[in-house]
């Protein structure tokens, strides 16, 4: 089971990434500015699309390559990762924090850096390394 200190540490080791609260005071990781993963509380809408009456634990936003990244990790592990019609188009799938084991969350969390780190960043670490 991954916690919030988890996501931080993982995050936080990756190059040029700074933690900020979102507008509502949840947790969100930048690099250079750009936001990779967040703390994402399900809003009455998300609830209501997905027919949950209420939010089951603690839910990680996170970047992904592309869309066909996202549809694989949603047909691959639907337990673990989910979506709402807000991220509908958006490369970003929404996990469940307490169902992803920690080495598959350190991957998720490196390769949302490096679908939004720059380039020349991007090129200081070295793919599989988290």
């Amino acid at each position: 089971m991954a916690t919030w200190d988890d996501v931080r540490g993982h995050a936080t080791a990756l190059p040029g990434v700074a933690e900020l609260p979102t507008f509502g005071g949840a947790a969100s990781w930048k690099v250079k500015g750009k936001l990779f993963v967040w703390e994402r509380p399900l809003r009455a809408r998300d609830l209501a699309d997905l027919g949950w009456s209420e939010q089951p634990g603690p839910v990680l936003g996170a970047r992904v390559p592309d869309l066909g990244v996202k549809e694989a990790l949603l047909a691959e592990e639907p337990d673990v990762y989910f979506t709402t019609p807000h991220f509908e188009g958006h490369a970003s799938v929404l996990v469940h924090l307490d169902r992803i084991g920690p080495d598959e969350l350190g991957e998720l969390v490196t390769e949302a850096w490096f679908a939004r780190a720059p380039v020349t960043l991007a090129r200081t670490v070295p793919r599989g390394a988290d």
